[in-house]
């Protein structure tokens, strides 16, 4: 512990500014994939918790295991990352323009109990996979389903349909004693 090198330690062995861009380039391109390509496999985690997961990981690893020569160097680029999932996060709540391109908007997979080719297979949802989504709402039958969504959690919300009420039989009244 005596001989270990401080100021190595806790100095830039790599531009800053270099940093900001390959932190900055890494985030854009992993939100863009996780965003337009791999909706539906993130599950209950946002797009963004996901991504800041992933990168955080692997910037602090690389700074724990020497990948950067200083400690800086790692928390300087998961302070970028950090930084930009809450730029991300602050513009889609201030303005809905950003929040639609930030959010995607829910995918109609079934509407009035039918299925939606375009969509299913935009997403490439298979019959046994939808049908699996089904079962887990405990629907037997997709002609019980007004509609089904695809939510930009990878979740999938359902609406069914209403069943018809047959109104009551009128009630006999039985002259009383």
């Amino acid at each position: 512990m005596l001989d270990l090198d401080w100021t190595s330690l806790f100095s830039f062995t790599v531009s800053p500014v270099e940093l900001f861009v390959r932190g900055t380039l890494t985030y854009f391109f992993l939100f863009c994939m996780f965003r337009f390509v791999v909706r539906r496999d993130i599950g209950a985690l946002g797009i963004s918790d996901l991504l800041v997961l992933v990168i955080i990981a692997d910037a602090s690893q690389n700074a724990m295991a020497g990948g950067y020569k200083s400690i800086l160097d790692g928390f300087f680029l998961i302070g970028v990352i950090i930084g930009w999932s809450y730029a991300f996060n602050y513009l889609s709540f201030r303005f809905l323009l950003f929040r639609r391109f930030v959010l995607p908007m829910p995918l109609c997979i079934v509407k009035d109990g039918v299925r939606q080719e375009k969509n299913l297979k935009r997403e490439l949802i298979s019959d046994e996979e939808l049908a699996e989504m089904l079962r887990e709402h405990e629907i037997e039958d997709i002609a019980e389903v007004k509609r089904a969504y695809l939510e930009p959690d990878g979740q999938v919300t359902i609406i069914r349909k209403r069943k018809p009420t047959t109104p009551k039989k009128p009630t006999e009244r039985r002259a009383g004693p």
